[in-house]
């Protein structure tokens, strides 16, 4: 074994293939390989795992933006953080946030179109999960708040773009945390610290303020009549207010047509809910849930492919036009306008909250002042 701790027993090692090992602790080694050309080094780190035998390594690099006589130390500490990691159950791969976000964009789509336009060109790609920092974090979360947001994009590749809303950038962060969390149960990092707060949701204060009536609903529906699995999936959002990936993952076995009742397993909040339905809706999806399989989508949109973002976007903005509706008209149009119907017909908040999937505090933020002209008939009920 090698002192290493001092610059002057370092500059006398010569140099080798193998390093040369200091022990900091019981199978926790640090290592050094002096350099051939001038002075100092590269530093490794050395463990062993006596329930399996193994003695991964992993190099730490040479510290060169360092002095020499803070090399050590810094070396030092890296390898007991990793020592550390490893010891708690965590992987012996060194994965950059760019690795970590392939591995998780693999099984999810959404995530595969996002990462290539926030993450992959960003900074925050190149960086080891294990020397991520929340200020890392902080940093690229305020470079994608000042992204533009794209609008709509015509056919020779111009685009309209916005300012991103507080909403929009809770959106785009949500994926870049799945991958963080699921490198976290895999093991590869050990801590959430450093995106716990730097990527809690923004308050998205803004109401949604474009409202379809009863009527203007059934002119979309019409106008999607030369297409009826958009049809099928859109009146579906005019008879339930849920979200429209929540109503897009919803599978032939949700549905139990005995019961009359949907469940609601996979959406971005109250998930595992059940909805009883009412019978001419009951009797809609059941229909249309015939006699397939259980995991087939009860929203098909041809040869077994559920709906998502990209499939329904089109379809729903060529109907608005084609029913002179507003051009902002979107899938999340007809679950708000359902929502603020059930509000103003006097369904209580907490009961709407349940239904549609959210908190009773975001019901009141943004349908409660609904609730004013009733408010108002009590307290005029209360007149002597």
């Amino acid at each position: 074994m090698a002192d290493l701790s001092t610059v002057r027993n370092r500059d006398r090692l010569q140099p080798q293939r193998e390093p040369y090992w200091h022990k900091l602790a019981t199978g926790q080694f640090l290592g050094f390989r002096p350099s051939k050309i001038g002075k100092g080094g590269t530093w490794i780190a050395r463990y062993y795992d006596p329930d399996t035998g193994r003695k991964p390594l992993r190099a730490l690099g040479d510290f060169g933006h360092l002095t020499d006589s803070e090399r050590f130390s810094a070396a030092s500490q890296q390898a007991r953080d990793w020592f550390r990691h490893l010891s708690h159950g965590g992987s012996e791969e060194d994965l950059t946030v760019k690795q970590a976000c392939e591995k998780y964009a693999a099984s999810n789509a959404d995530a595969a179109k996002r990462f290539p336009r926030y993450v992959y060109d960003d900074p925050i790609a190149s960086i080891k999960l294990q020397k991520l920092r929340e200020h890392h974090v902080r940093e690229w979360r305020r470079r994608l708040e000042k992204l533009p947001a794209v609008v709509s994009r015509t056919k020779d590749d111009k685009t309209t773009t916005r300012q991103r809303s507080a909403a929009t950038i809770n959106r785009d962060m949500v994926a870049l945390r799945a991958a963080l969390n699921a490198a976290f149960r895999r093991g590869e990092v050990t801590t959430t610290l450093a995106w716990q707060q730097a990527m809690k949701p923004a308050e998205a204060r803004g109401r949604r303020h474009l409202y379809l009536d009863k009527s203007q609903r059934r002119a979309l529906l019409d106008a999607l009549g030369e297409d009826p699995v958009a049809a099928a999936f859109c009146r579906g959002l005019c008879l339930l207010p849920i979200r429209p990936g929540a109503l897009a993952a919803l599978r032939v076995g949700d549905l139990d047509q005995r019961a009359k009742t949907l469940l609601i397993e996979h959406d971005k909040a109250n998930a595992d809910r059940r909805i009883l339905l009412p019978d001419a809706t009951a009797e809609l999806l059941g229909s249309m849930a015939g006699k397939r399989k259980a995991n087939a989508p009860l929203f098909d949109r041809g040869s077994g492919r559920a709906w998502d973002k990209d499939a329904w976007k089109g379809p729903i903005k060529k109907a608005a036009k084609t029913a002179n509706l507003s051009p902002e008209t979107t899938a999340y149009t007809l679950r708000h306008s359902t929502i603020t119907d059930l509000v103003t017909e006097g369904l209580d908040l907490l009961t709407v909250a349940q239904i549609s999937g959210t908190s009773v505090r975001m019901i009141e933020r943004h349908y409660g002042h609904l609730r004013n002209d009733r408010a108002a008939a009590a307290l005029a009920g209360l007149a002597l």
